[in-house]
């Protein structure tokens, strides 16, 4: 289980350090997992991208609480996605988890995402709340409870030659610097290559 104190760091380091680790879902005894491999990280009020940049509401009221509780929440009437808050409590920061390469219980997201080829099953935020049954009913759940439904464990190290940055998705707007930092991380290489550079103990 990935501890608190991971999540205590500023949201663009844990947004670079949460590459490689294991999103984990529970649901009625079954469980999928996958390896994130693409993140975004957003900043605090400051910060014209994010959605605290207007000051606490009842919608991202969980980014100002504490570290390590998932913020959920709903886009463009259709699409669950999922956040995991960072930094110190009160203020508001929190990483998007973007991508994930599925590692577990293949069969029951191919259920849920049929008939979407497994190359896309997870490789979007939406698409991957979709395959790991993640809706605002997780919305502040503690992400650091050993046996919780929703948590992330340790993973595989992504070594920084294999990770890229880039400006986040679909914030024009932001102005500037926000809408150019390069707070998205990704694996520079495909989850397949990737695969095979790790211990396979962890597929």
């Amino acid at each position: 289980m990935v501890e608190r104190s991971f999540y205590t760091q500023a949201a663009v380091t844990a947004a670079r350090n949460l590459l490689g680790k294991q999103l984990i879902r529970e649901e009625h005894g079954e469980l999928v997992s996958g390896f994130i491999i693409e993140t975004e990280a957003y900043d605090g009020e400051q910060d014209e991208a994010c959605h605290a940049r207007s000051g606490k509401t009842k919608r991202n009221a969980v980014m100002y609480g504490e570290p390590g509780h998932a913020y959920v929440y709903f886009t463009y009437g259709m699409h669950w996605l999922l956040n995991c808050v960072t930094g110190a409590k009160g203020y508001p920061a929190a990483v998007l988890i973007r991508a994930v390469y599925p590692t577990r219980g293949l069969e029951l997201i191919a259920k849920r995402r049929q008939p979407i080829a497994p190359s896309h099953w997870c490789d979007g935020p939406a698409k991957l709340t979709r395959a790991f049954a993640i809706d605002g009913s997780l919305n502040g759940y503690d992400l650091c409870q050993p046996d919780g439904m929703l948590r992330l464990a340790d993973g595989i190290t992504i070594p920084d030659t294999l990770v890229h940055t880039t400006p986040r998705i679909g914030i024009n707007y932001a102005g500037e610097p926000w809408k150019s930092n390069p707070w998205r991380f990704e694996a520079t290489i495909t989850p397949e290559t990737l695969m095979n550079q790790f211990d396979n103990s962890m597929i």
